[in-house]
């Protein structure tokens, strides 16, 4: 799974710790802020066939380095590999990948549906209980393999149906009817990790990472 999580604030910016000298000032209860505007006012979804995907593959290169962070050498590294980890994930059967947009492109998500029998992405071998192998079988299991969205998606409303996030990960389960999506992340990426059970992603053996199998990947897995 790629989520692009530019660095966050430091500990300091976001909390006051017991104990500091300067405790934070009490404030008076009042109004609870606006949560912001559902993206549905503006973002529309929609699925590309694979020569649309062909014909905007720079608009999508473009915003994969637009929300990955990093600078200019960074962008054009990552770029690189992510536009041909697309072109070998767009030739598997099943393949969907959602754009949202306005007037311009300003989110994806993407990904294919695993069979018992069929080509499994590359690194689930030995991940997966035997539950979700006859998941797999029954056809009603899903590889989210890529989620882009702006910053903005990662940090706020994560916890609403509307956030763009959830929006599109719901989507390429409903049109593909799946029960189960799954993902795969690794170990030390604890960005990707937290952006993704903010949007209701949970470990695959539960929420106690301590009983995660040794090895560089975590799997993580997302009811409908």
């Amino acid at each position: 799974m790629t989520v692009n999580v530019p660095a966050a604030p430091t500990t300091t910016e976001l909390l006051w710790r017991p104990g500091g000298s300067h405790p934070p000032a009490t404030r008076k209860p009042g109004p609870r802020p606006e949560r912001g505007s559902s993206p549905r006012e503006g973002q529309r979804l929609r699925a590309l066939t694979r020569r649309q995907i062909e014909d905007h593959l720079q608009e999508l290169g473009d915003l994969y380095a637009e929300t990955s962070g990093g600078g200019p050498w960074a962008w054009n590294q990552a770029r690189s590999a992510f536009l041909r980890r697309l072109a070998a994930d767009a030739r598997r059967p099943g393949f969907e990948l959602l754009i949202a947009e306005t007037t311009a492109l300003t989110g994806c998500a993407y990904g294919f549906p695993v069979r018992g029998d069929g080509p499994w992405w590359e690194g689930f071998d030995g991940y997966l209980p035997g539950w979700l192998l006859r998941l797999a079988a029954s056809g009603r299991l899903f590889v989210i393999s890529g989620i882009h969205v702006p910053s903005r998606v990662r940090r706020q409303n994560q916890d609403r149906a509307w956030n763009l996030a959830r929006r599109l990960q719901k989507r390429l389960l409903t049109d593909h009817g799946a029960a189960l999506a799954v993902t795969l992340v690794k170990r030390s990426d604890h960005r990707t990790v937290e952006a993704l059970r903010s949007w209701g992603w949970r470990y695959i053996e539960g929420d106690t990472p301590r009983t995660a199998p040794l090895g560089p990947f975590r799997v993580l897995v997302l009811d409908t």
